[in-house]
């Protein structure tokens, strides 16, 4: 199917309340380019499609134009199940993801087979000048290597970055609220060394303390440090 066809369908697919609703939640996406296709149907049609083998035209025209589009790019290679391909499929669509929805979206079910060759190219993005290919990295991160495949080096890396984007500092937050969760005793000295910028500090031990994965007692540790502005 081409884009023209797919387009066709999801604006059959339209509900205006959640593009409205879509609309307030993504900032940087112009509303006019948000169609309002619900995330289940979105998901059913990049199933389907997945199935039918109908998806190559579609994948091949990028960029594209509505944030719906993206969405239904991010499912389909998200359901991929040839590592190679994926990761090709990944690499070339990185570049066209702007927002945080369709960054954190994109995740591969292929990728937990082959975590070797994931984590060869999550530096590599991480050393992006855009913003979610280092957003995306940061999650892949995250989703993959903060239990059995967890090194401390890992949060080295992520301590390392300084960017003045908002969406490359929630998602270090929220690395290391996970983090602060799943290996505590790894994560903790990073945090008393205030290795992390003062915001991006604050906001990890604010999402620390909202989880339920954190308990009281590490809770309490993290509340002492809290950075004051200016510090």
């Amino acid at each position: 199917m081409r884009t023209e066809e797919i387009r066709k369908e999801l604006f059959l697919m339209q509900d205006r309340k959640y593009r409205d609703f879509q609309s307030r939640l993504m900032p940087t996406v112009d509303p006019e380019r948000m169609i309002g296709v619900r995330t289940p149907a979105l998901r059913k049609l990049a199933k389907e499609m997945g199935k039918s083998g109908d998806s190559a035209s579609f994948l091949a025209e990028l960029p594209h134009w509505y944030f719906d589009e993206n969405q239904l790019h991010a499912f389909l290679l998200s359901e991929m199940k040839d590592f190679p391909r994926c990761m090709e499929e990944v690499e070339r669509f990185l570049p066209y993801i702007d927002n945080w929805a369709t960054c954190d979206q994109l995740s591969p079910k292929v990728f937990r087979k082959h975590r070797k060759e994931l984590l060869l190219r999550i530096p590599e993005w991480i050393r992006s000048k855009e913003t979610y290919t280092i957003r995306f990295g940061i999650g892949m991160l995250m989703q993959h290597f903060l239990d059995e495949d967890f090194d401390p080096a890992y949060l080295e890396m992520v301590a390392a970055l300084r960017s003045e984007e908002y969406y490359v500092n929630m998602m270090i937050a929220w690395y290391f609220a996970t983090a602060l969760a799943k290996q505590y005793d790894a994560a903790l000295p990073l945090m008393e060394n205030r290795r992390l910028s003062g915001w991006t500090h604050n906001k990890a031990i604010q999402k620390a303390l909202e989880s339920f994965r954190v308990t009281p007692e590490h809770k309490e540790v993290l509340r002492s440090l809290r950075v004051r502005r200016g510090k």
